[in-house]
């Protein structure tokens, strides 16, 4: 056996001298060193290789040149509609362009591929069933056995990033896996109940295998947790139900707004409230529609489409504007406009909130969930108020009290945004990687050395 410390230090002297070696020592095209230490030679990657006391700056730019040379792989669930998780997938892909992309199902239009940059991505056998950009949910019950099913023994480094099953990735022994985590597959975790109560399936037959598919899926979702080498959450509030659901630690780093395009501009301010969503229930438009029945002489205007648009039409009262589906243009022209942005879901993180503080619109947001971590309801620089039921009567109060208080600045709204701009996340999620391979590679040298 060679002794550990004097291992440690012939390596450090080595890369410490390694500008006056460069002459002496054999390189191969690949910048690989031989150095003899005792009766064995050590096959070391300078580069990799430099310890803490030569200076932080260097190991940074060392390792992304290390990150720039391996194979990475990055992995998402389903590509059909571009939505928020699809635009953490495109800064990711900006982020390491060289990278192959994954996932169990694609059926992006064209432009959409080529405005999120993700070329024609590497896909699983549920790619080939007929119909599938219709149906792709339906297929949970198929979706680890999708995932499994692909190969990523290629990879040095995997990158899910994951709200269902993309975590489950099965990376090759020695291979780092960064998982960012939008949520815990939630259907399996902490809104069981009311997914299954919107599907109709709460109760009778359908509702006890359903509950036994769902028990399965968690069992395995908790099972694969052991593959990820690291977790990145969106929010306090997912980094706490990672902590619940798979006893594991995250780095927080918020998701990407597009500050730029979100932007206030000098016109005046209207009058009239506006909320945007995906109008399915656990969003609550049709309960914020209700409230503005107890509110007639205020003008909400309500911009989305969905499985609830019914019910939302059917609780408008003559002071509800419905818009429909609208194009970003649209919708940053109305947050411009509003008196304030009203939120009623409790959300991971919530990135319309943020867009319309980005528009310098105050916000008044379900005090829960991602909101308590974009929106300040406190102090000099606040941005909104929350209201702790989401009731009708609960969010006729909150706007109530809104009318009451100081009109939050369009340029503390502003401000407070442009935290969770995405640069800041680009900044982020890069030293997460960079720091992560580097201890992976440090860990990696180490286990050679004592073999």
């Amino acid at each position: 056996m060679i002794d550990n410390a004097y291992v440690e230090a012939a390596t450090c002297n080595f890369v410490q001298r390694i500008s006056a070696f460069r002459t002496r020592q054999a390189q191969n095209s690949h910048g690989v060193f031989h150095v003899r230490v005792g009766l064995r030679f050590l096959v070391i990657k300078p580069t990799r290789t430099i310890p803490p006391h030569i200076g932080m700056s260097t190991r940074i730019t060392e390792t992304q040149r290390a990150l720039s040379e391996i194979r990475i792989a990055i992995v998402h669930e389903w590509l059909v509609v571009p939505g928020g998780s699809e635009l953490v997938l495109k800064e990711i892909i900006a982020l390491f362009p060289h990278a192959d992309v994954f996932c169990l199902v694609d059926k992006l239009s064209d432009a959409d591929r080529e405005q999120l940059g993700v070329g024609h991505p590497r896909t699983s056998f549920l790619q080939r069933i007929p119909k599938v950009e219709t149906i792709y949910r339906a297929t949970l019950p198929l979706m680890p056995w999708a995932i499994e099913s692909m190969d990523f023994s290629a990879y040095d480094l995997v990158i899910s990033n994951s709200h269902a099953v993309a975590k489950g990735a099965n990376v090759r022994p020695g291979a780092l896996h960064i998982c960012h985590c939008c949520s815990p597959m939630r259907y399996a975790w902490d809104l069981r109940e009311q997914y299954l109560s919107d599907a109709g399936l709460h109760s009778g037959v359908k509702g006890w295998l359903a509950n036994r598919l769902l028990d399965y899926l968690k069992a395995w979702d908790a099972r694969t947790a052991s593959r990820v080498t690291e977790f990145v959450a969106i929010s306090h509030f997912i980094a706490e139900r990672v902590q619940r659901s798979y006893g594991r630690g995250s780095t927080i780093i918020y998701p990407p707004v597009d500050t730029k395009f979100f932007s206030a501009d000098h016109k005046p301010r209207g009058t009239a409230y506006v909320t945007a969503s995906r109008l399915v229930s656990y969003k609550r438009v049709a309960t914020i529609v209700e409230a503005f029945r107890e509110l007639p002489e205020r003008e909400l205007v309500v911009i989305g489409d969905g499985p609830e648009r019914d019910r939302v039409a059917a609780a408008a009262g003559p002071n509800v504007t419905l818009m429909g589906w609208q194009t970003r243009e649209v919708i940053r022209e109305q947050l411009r406009r509003a008196r304030a942005f009203v939120f009623a879901a409790e959300e991971d993180f919530g990135i319309l909130p943020v867009e319309a503080q980005a528009c310098g619109a105050p916000v008044i947001a379900l005090g829960r969930g991602g909101a308590l971590e974009t929106v300040v309801a406190t102090g000099p620089e606040r941005t909104g108020v929350f209201f702790s039921e989401p009731t009708p009567e609960g969010i006729a109060a909150a706007v109530r009290a809104f009318e009451l208080q100081p009109t939050p600045t369009a340029e503390a709204c502003r401000q407070n945004a442009l935290r969770f701009g995405e640069q800041q996340f680009r900044d982020g999620f890069r030293q997460v990687v960079e720091r992560a391979w580097a201890k992976h590679d440090a860990a990696r040298l180490s286990n050679a050395v004592r073999n």
